[in-house]
Order: C-alpha cells, then structure tokens, then sequence
C-alpha cells in the first residue's frame, strides 16, 4: 500500500482564501488520508518574486471581474459553511509581524493555536493584524505567550526561515496563495480543491 500524500499548502494570513481553503484542507484530509503541510510564505515576496500582483490591483480595471471574484467567494462560503467569515476592513493589511509570529509558534510548539487566533482574528473579527498591539491582545486572548511569540519574531533565524520558505515556494512555481503541492503536482486557488483531492486520493491509494 502506497505511503498517505501529504499536500504542502503555501500560505499567508493575508490572503482571504488561505483562511477559507484551510476550513476546507481538513476534510480533504480526512477523506484522503493525507498530511497538511502548512509553509509559512510571504505572499508580498512571493508576488516580487513573479510580478504578480493581488487581483484588487491586477484585474481592478478589468470589467466586471472582481464582482465575479467576490461571487466565487459567496458561493465557496455558502456551499462550506463558512459564515464566520468576514472581509477585513483593514485589507491589505501587512502580514511580516504575524508571519515570522507563525515560524515562531512552530518552533515554539503552539502553531495549531496560533494559526487559530491569528486566522480568526484576522478573517472573521476584522482586527487590525499589522499593529504589534493589536497582535499581542489577540494572542493573549487565545491563551498564548504574547510576549514570548513577538520578541522571537525578531530572531533572524526566524526571518531567514519565512525568507527561505518564500523563495523555495517561488523556486518550486508558486505565484500566489493558496498553492498547494502534492508531491510534483502543482495547484493554485480554491477552485483547484478537488484536483487537489484527487492527487492526494491518487498518490496516497
């Protein structure tokens, strides 16, 4: 029997469908015996990388396309029940803090709460998560040691890994967020989450 897939998910608290496609990658997991591989990314890098830009920028001038971006949106809530979910009032906000915050959690042991607070906070409270402030009530307010998660997001063995991670992802053909890989295979977008189900279902069978 061939070993489970496991599916690496290149992600960034900035992007509204990383939070929506994360409700979802938990049931593909389930149902495919799969492994999750969050990894940490800086979609800012990663769109200097590529010359990519956000689709407010790059189809903003586009008729009738961001109306039917946010149509798409609805319809993935609605069809998951995400109704928690709400569009940041903040967008875009400045990730940097909250994304050195994640490598830190994971060496810290308390990326699952983390990633929790942080997502929440960001996709369904509408908190400003760029404002260091802001960051540290949110995480003391998930139980979590503020104070420990903020001073490490200042080790530069924790900038140099968000760094590698976004280059390796760049190297590997992302341009954006959500990506996701299963082994060799490459998908971008929530769109993709049943091609995606079906590599992991195929590779992990």
């Amino acid at each position: 029997m061939s070993k489970p897939a496991t599916i690496d998910f290149i992600f960034d608290f900035g992007s509204p469908n990383a939070y929506l496609v994360g409700k979802v990658l938990p049931e593909i997991a389930a149902r495919t015996g799969a492994t999750v591989n969050r990894i940490p990314c800086l979609l800012g890098g990663i769109f200097k990388a590529t010359n990519n830009a956000s689709p407010m920028v790059a189809f903003g001038d586009v008729k009738g396309k961001l109306a039917y971006e946010g149509l798409e949106t609805r319809r993935f809530v609605a069809k998951h029940g995400l109704t928690a979910y709400r569009q940041n009032p903040h967008f875009p906000v400045n990730t940097l803090l909250i994304m050195r915050g994640l490598v830190a959690a994971r060496r810290l042991a308390v990326e699952e709460p983390y990633v929790a607070a942080v997502l929440s906070a960001m996709w369904e409270a509408g908190e400003k998560m760029d404002d260091p402030e802001v960051v540290a009530r949110v995480l003391t307010g998930a139980g979590l040691d503020a104070a420990a998660l903020i001073a490490a997001t200042q080790d530069p063995e924790v900038k140099a890994e968000l760094v590698a991670n976004t280059e390796a992802a760049v190297a590997r053909g992302a341009f954006g967020i959500p990506t996701f890989f299963v082994g060799t295979e490459m998908f971008f977008g929530k769109d993709r989450l049943g091609q995606v189900e079906e590599e992991a279902a195929r590779q992990g069978g």
